[in-house]
């Protein structure tokens, strides 16, 4: 997508919804010169970044509204949508995706994927939501530590909500949605929009 942007433009300004400038360690350095890359970190709290390349905005993924429509060439977000809450967070976050750029890269974990990503526990996310906040109020689970009140167990447990295939499909109509694999199952959902 990158390639595609710059051979259009000669360069490609890239906002990264919930992105880390060390994300993007996987892409060599002197690709993102030499493609005239320039990376928006979006997230709620401004980030230290290195210029030239990055630059830090804050803001929420679900309302971007101090964003201008297509400001960038590509909208880039890597497991941020499902932490932005319900169904109807989930519908604001898709639409200022595809808003602020005309192409967008988006993956997420697969909710049928066994391994919940967030938890580190097989099937954790299949259990019904009690189980799983009696679950987090005994145990350290995965990024996070053991709540101490229900409140907050109730608060963690809902902070992960996955997609499977028929939510992404809906959230993203105009994107392509690939499968990462891993073995024989999918570990990942990735919109793309060309």
């Amino acid at each position: 997508l990158i390639q595609i942007v710059f051979r259009e433009k000669g360069r490609c300004r890239i906002i990264d919804i919930g992105g880390t400038e060390l994300y993007w360690k996987i892409i060599d350095s002197h690709f993102l010169q030499e493609n005239a890359v320039s990376i928006t970190l979006l997230n709620l709290q401004k980030v230290n970044v290195n210029p030239p390349i990055f630059t830090s905005d804050i803001g929420d993924a679900c309302d971007l509204r101090h964003i201008a429509t297509n400001s960038y060439d590509l909208a880039h977000s890597n497991s941020v949508i499902e932490h932005v809450g319900d169904c109807r967070r989930m519908e604001q976050f898709a639409s200022e995706v595809a808003r602020v750029a005309n192409r967008y890269y988006v993956q997420t974990p697969n909710f049928w994927f066994p391994l919940e990503p967030h938890f580190g526990v097989f099937f954790f996310h299949w259990l019904p939501e009690p189980v799983r906040v009696s679950l987090q109020l005994r145990y350290n689970l995965g990024e996070f530590q053991r709540s101490h009140s229900v409140g907050d167990a109730v608060r963690t447990v809902q902070s992960a909500r996955l997609v499977d295939m028929k939510m992404f499909r809906y959230l993203f109509p105009d994107a392509e949605i690939r499968k990462e694999k891993l073995a024989f199952f999918t570990k990942s959902l990735i919109a793309i929009r060309k």
